[in-house]
């Protein structure tokens, strides 16, 4: 009896000694990184199996006020990563019944204009539909969307930029046709929808749509490094992307999301493995890019799925892992923001 429990409590000294050691290394990493880019201010957090195993903020969410970042309160822009948030909410009406991914776009957006040849939302979904991505300065939009149709008008009458289904091409503004569809799926505004069906229903009380026209609790001001300094960004209106990049939150926030869909529960385990299986083209070449999600083959042999988002202000990066049950939320208040492999490094630390 002693003896196990000599052993027991060995090893239970020896795991607490690993967990120091791993999280002493990330938040040497993390300073250093933080040092380097002179990035205003940081949010990360890791869980594993249901458990935040390293959650922190550094530097601030605004300098003037020189407002600490608290990972399970600052709001950052996550950019694309809103594209996985809301392919939960598409999933929840497709295990529903109410959405067919293969049917044409008309079936759920009349208002879709003819153009010789059909589209789907599956396709939509993959970046195979032949939408086009931003153009000119869309990116740096300043103007108010009251609705999601209202932002369809940005792209819709524009030509197909290849066949549909021949060629994988990133848009973001697919997402804006997919929440259109959403929309009448559901019989509901998107937000609304968004916010029953995923945030609420995930316990993701601080992530939201970031109406730049509203002020925010915990919204974190937005900086741009421009010339080796430090700068505010400029003002922008993110309503006319919500569904592709248009939220914000907290990085505690999305390790709650990711750990949702490591296993069955919220979602079917079956639609878990089809939204994060990567979609072909017609001619059967691999894309990597499933439904709202990438797959990330690491020259190691670990394989992540998740997503990163890029906005005016904002890069976020979003893994999950899934043998391990491990999810690594990481974002920044500052464009442009390169991790230059600091996510996977991170990753990496907590798997091993």
């Amino acid at each position: 009896m002693k003896r196990s429990i000599l052993i027991l409590l060995s090893s239970v000294l020896l795991f607490s000694l690993q967990v120091a050691a791993q999280t002493s290394k990330a938040d040497e990493l993390l300073k250093a990184f933080v040092a380097e880019t002179k990035v205003p201010g940081l949010s990360i957090s890791i869980s594993q199996k249901g458990k935040l195993v390293f959650s922190k903020g550094y530097g601030f969410e605004d300098l003037e006020k020189q407002t600490p970042v608290d990972p399970s309160k600052t709001k950052f822009r996550i950019g694309s990563v809103s594209k996985t948030v809301t392919a939960a909410g598409l999933a929840q009406l497709y295990e529903a019944g109410k959405i067919d991914l293969d049917a044409p776009i008309e079936t759920y957006v009349p208002s879709w204009p003819a153009k010789g040849e059909t589209i789907t939302l599956r396709m939509l979904a993959g970046h195979l539909a032949g939408i086009r991505h931003y153009k000119g300065l869309e990116f740096m939009s300043n103007k108010k969307y009251e609705t999601v149709t209202e932002g369809l008008d940005i792209f819709m009458n524009d030509p197909y930029i290849n066949k549909p289904g021949t060629e994988y091409a990133y848009s973001s503004y697919g997402w804006n046709l997919i929440s259109a569809a959403m929309e009448t799926a559901a019989n509901e505004d998107f937000l609304s929808f968004m916010q029953t069906d995923v945030f609420n229903a995930l316990d993701m009380e601080n992530t939201e749509a970031d109406h730049a026209d509203r002020k925010i609790d915990r919204r974190t001001k937005f900086y741009q490094f421009r010339n080796g300094k430090v700068i505010d960004a400029p003002y922008v209106d993110n309503s006319y992307k919500w569904a592709g990049g248009g939220f914000v939150g907290t990085t505690e926030d999305l390790c709650k999301f990711g750990q949702a869909h490591m296993q069955s529960g919220y979602l079917k385990e079956s639609t878990l493995n089809e939204w994060m299986k990567g979609q072909t083209t017609n001619a059967g070449k691999a894309t990597n890019y499933g439904i709202g999600w990438r797959t990330f083959e690491r020259p190691n042999g670990q394989t992540y799925y998740g997503h990163s988002g890029g906005s005016v202000g904002g890069i976020t990066y979003f893994l999950i892992h899934k043998p391990s049950q491990t999810v690594l939320a990481i974002t920044g208040n500052m464009d442009p923001l390169n991790y230059d492999g600091l996510q996977f490094d991170l990753m990496e630390l907590f798997i091993n």
